[in-house]
């Protein structure tokens, strides 16, 4: 009984501790803002959208706005929601619908448009009324971008004008504001943008006109000038260019850049690719301002404890990775970025934190235990992957190296069964893994044919005389050889001999005189034909001689050569086949010795085969003969190429050639009788050389397919 009095007893209890609860939390709820309700409404043509509340807010919410879907969104701190429904259409005006969304003590109005408008924020009671402007068209001027209104009535001078040089070669112009409430209009009007300052006068000294072509930026002029209570400012662009502009505390700056075309891209632009957003703050902390922007972007945000401050930021229409870039260059942070978490922090803090982290993976590397691993190399070399790993550097720095090892690593290579042994860190022997499997391949190979054509057409024709006499009156009285016969007579023979001999006449042929020796030039080493006629009288003792000679030569010749050779990827080949010819060197002393000196066919090259298959051939091609003997020694024809080409595979090429010809036409006479119509032939002697030589190399290079390959 006492059991069951005492369960019910507790059971009270705990009844009573959650009606409590439930008291304290419909008390919070009632003390805590809530959205009530969101309604659209048009008043004096001004399109209005109501946000009602339960409680009177003591400050605007944080707002920011989307182009390309036109959005506005509201963030709402310590709100809640009690709409009931988490969106809803609406479908007035520019208003197409409202999302409500809540997200612990914090609710987000999203107004989805039908197109982008600017807008403003009032506090009316318990409502929150958000004003759009009209939408562009009507009468606002196309392409206007209306960064903020100047309430006051007076008009301030602006304080500086300026053009800098971008880094990406941009044109930046920069406008020294008198404060951050100055009103600023920018738009695009044909091929230039203008942009106005309200209420503003401007100085003496900035009223002018900045030829800026000489920067190379797409800014050709900057014209400043008063118009009314407005100051305009004319910037004319030349070329394809995109704007973008933005103000940080007093300061105006408006930045147009070139568009550099890609063809492998499908759009265009100056290199940032966010969503477009626009800011619209007045002294906000930067931390809640990159809150709002890890919001939009649905990154997660870390902001050091260091960073601090406010700033006035006025962004139309730009990607959300160029205002965030905007933000820190201005409040000198940096950012790293991990995934999809972005962590802010001042420079200094974050080079100082990256450089701890360094030294201290350092310090680890340091006091980690040693292992010992082997590696079977296959296709390279034990000793010489070791001592690629151990290599030091020659770097600048004393003690700089480029061993892949850790100062306590080392590497041993056995060359019997070609293996690697290394001692290091499990890091670093991870590392040498990846590298041996990469090293240790087989070497593709390239077969190499070389062809070395030459030709030679040769043509020689040559044409002679001799013309003389012979005279036997000083054998009068004398030997048989006088008496000739009766009459006179006329001898043909090869030679001035045979004809005398097939006239008769014995013996020697007494005194003979050529008064005309033009004979025929050889050819090739080859004597010239010939022909004799001799008339002679038997009564006068006199002979008259003449010979002809002529010769014509005519000669076709081919030499071909093809050395080849096989070699490995970037390995240097030689082959070569001739004649070593001795000669005599003397030395100071004057002692004599033997040398030697090549004359050979030679072939040298170093193949590279490209990642498209083709090869880069770098060559060295010989081709020398024994030439004519000296009294030194015998001279080298020499025939040298040395080039580097690049050939598909299989294909072949011409390297180089060599072509030679030579003609002669000569002709010797006596003068005067050699000047006679037809009879001047006797007295003189004509020769005719053509010679043709050539040379080509051909190159042929084939990459083995190996089994491994395949």
């Amino acid at each position: 009984m006492r059991v069951q009095n005492s369960f019910r007893l507790d059971r009270l209890c705990r009844r009573l501790v959650w009606l409590a609860s439930l008291c304290m939390a419909c008390i919070a709820a009632q003390a805590q803002v809530a959205i009530e309700a969101v309604t659209g409404s048009v008043q004096g043509g001004v399109e209005v959208v109501k946000i009602d509340l339960s409680q009177p807010l003591k400050a605007a919410p944080v707002g920011f706005s989307i182009q390309t879907p036109a959005r506005i969104a509201l963030d709402f701190t310590d709100v809640i929601s009690t709409v009931g429904r988490s969106s809803f259409d609406v479908n007035q005006g520019n208003l197409k619908s409202v999302s409500v969304v809540q997200a612990g003590t914090r609710t987000r109005v999203v107004l989805n448009l039908k197109q982008y408008v600017a807008y403003k924020m009032q506090i009316q009671g318990k409502s929150l009324l958000v004003l759009l402007d009209p939408v562009v068209g009507t009468a606002a001027v196309a392409g206007a971008k209306v960064f903020a209104e100047n309430n006051s009535r007076d008009t301030l001078p602006l304080r500086d004008l300026d053009f800098r040089r971008g880094a990406d070669a941009s044109g930046r112009v920069v406008v020294g504001l008198p404060n951050d409430q100055v009103g600023v209009d920018i738009r695009q009007q044909g091929q230039t943008l203008v942009v106005e300052f309200m209420k503003s006068t401007l100085p003496e000294g900035l009223s002018r006109r900045l030829d800026v072509t000489d920067f190379g930026t797409p800014v050709k002029t900057v014209t400043a000038f008063q118009s009314g209570d407005r100051v305009r400012v004319v910037i004319e662009p030349q070329g394809q260019w995109v704007h973008s502009a933005y103000q940080s505390d007093s300061q105006f700056v408006v930045e147009v850049k070139p568009v550099k075309v890609d063809s492998s891209k499908l759009s265009q632009g100056p290199g940032y690719s966010g969503q477009k957003l626009s800011l619209n703050f007045q002294n906000i902390e930067v931390r809640s301002l990159l809150q709002v922007i890890a919001d939009f972007t649905n990154f997660n945000v870390i902001t050091s404890d260091s960073v601090n401050g406010a700033i006035t930021l006025r962004l139309q229409d730009v990607p959300w990775d160029q205002a965030l870039d905007i933000i820190l260059q201005s409040k000198g942070l940096g950012m790293r970025k991990v995934g999809n978490v972005l962590w802010v922090a001042p420079k200094d803090e974050i080079t100082a934190k990256e450089k701890l982290d360094l030294e201290s993976a350092a310090a680890i590397q340091n006091l980690e235990p040693l292992r010992t691993q082997s590696f079977q190399m296959n296709y390279t070399k034990a000793a010489e992957v070791a001592a690629q790993l151990t290599a030091s550097g020659g770097g600048s720095a004393p003690g700089a190296t480029s061993r892949l090892l850790s100062p306590r690593g080392s590497a041993i290579s056995e060359a019997r069964t070609n293996q690697l042994f290394v001692t290091d860190t499990a890091a670093k022997l991870e590392q040498v893994q990846q590298l041996i499997t990469k090293l240790d391949i087989p070497v593709r190979q390239v077969m190499i044919e070389a062809r070395i054509v030459e030709a030679s057409d040769t043509f020689g024709k040559s044409l002679g005389v001799k013309l003389g006499g012979a005279d036997l009156r000083t054998q009068q009285g004398g030997t048989g050889g006088y008496a000739l016969g009766g009459g006179n007579s006329v001898a043909f023979g090869a030679t001035y001999s045979d004809a005398v001999a097939s006239s008769g006449a014995g013996g020697t042929v007494g005194l003979s005189n050529n008064f005309v020796n033009l004979p025929a030039i050889g050819q090739n080493g080859y004597s010239p034909a010939t022909f004799a006629l001799s008339i002679f009288s038997s009564a006068a003792n006199r002979f008259l001689n003449l010979e002809i000679s002529a010769l014509e030569a005519d000669g076709k010749g081919k030499v071909v050569s093809s050395p080849r050779v096989v070699t490995a990827d970037q390995i240097k080949a030689l082959i070569e086949q001739g004649t070593e010819l001795p000669y005599q060197v003397a030395s100071s002393s004057g002692a004599t010795s033997i040398a030697f000196r090549k004359a050979n066919l030679k072939l040298e090259v170093t193949p590279q085969i490209t990642p498209e298959g083709n090869i880069i051939l770098t060559l060295d091609v010989n081709k020398d003969t024994v030439g004519q003997s000296t009294a030194a020694g015998f001279a080298i024809n020499t025939k040298h190429i040395q080039t580097q080409v690049l050939v598909e595979n299989g294909g072949t090429v011409v390297i180089g050639g060599i072509f030679e010809m030579t003609e002669s036409d000569s002709e010797t006479k006596v003068p005067l009788l050699g000047d006679l119509p037809g009879v001047g032939n006797l007295f003189k002697s004509r020769s005719r050389i053509a010679n043709k030589q050539e040379m080509l190399v051909f190159i042929t290079p084939k990459v083995i397919a190996d089994k491994a390959a395949r």
